[in-house]
């Protein structure tokens, strides 16, 4: 088992909670972030992605951010995270709409024209992959800009993707769980 499988599990016992495919990790990882655990999610994402040309790293606010930060200090590369808002200071923008089973919502997700460019080669990193709407929404943006989707990684796969890189799998977490 890898180092961050292994310490998301074990902070997952200890802090966390499974209910059906509700996985809370508020003090871990989206409220408050574990900066060790941050670290080695980072690092295992960066080792995963060392043979792939990324040229920026992109998530979406809010939950995505550590683990797409950690990855980008691992990997030495920017990282650019969609808005929720679409700010007045945003001229020139790409959007997509997703939806979120979590927050049951529909949202627009802003990238500035300014920030994702033609020809950009993208790893898109992310908290959770659910349903896929976010990751839909973040193609879409990705084709508009012209730019190249090279890979993504998220820190908990809930269905077990196999072209998605996961720190760990809901079925994996489940299983650690006795569940």
């Amino acid at each position: 088992m890898r180092k961050a499988q292994q310490t998301l599990i074990d902070l997952i016992k200890k802090f966390g909670e499974v209910n059906g495919e509700i996985v809370k990790v508020d003090r871990l990882l989206n409220h408050m972030v574990d900066i060790d655990l941050i670290k080695e999610i980072g690092e295992d994402i960066a080792e995963k992605f060392a043979d792939v040309s990324v040229d920026k790293i992109l998530t979406v606010e809010a939950s995505g951010i550590p683990g797409a930060q950690a990855a980008a200090f691992s990997m030495h590369k920017d990282y650019i995270f969609a808005k929720k808002k679409n700010p007045i200071t945003m001229k020139g923008f790409f959007s997509a709409e997703s939806f979120s089973f979590t927050k049951n919502e529909h949202t627009t997700l802003y990238v500035s024209k300014e920030v994702l460019k033609k020809g950009d080669r993208i790893l898109f990193v992310d908290d959770f992959y659910a349903k896929g709407n976010t990751l839909k929404a973040i193609k879409k943006i990705i084709e508009q800009a012209e730019a190249e989707l090279v890979g993504v990684a998220v820190i908990v796969d809930k269905n077990d993707t196999p072209d998605i890189h996961s720190i760990l799998t809901l079925s994996q977490l489940k299983s650690a769980m006795g569940k």
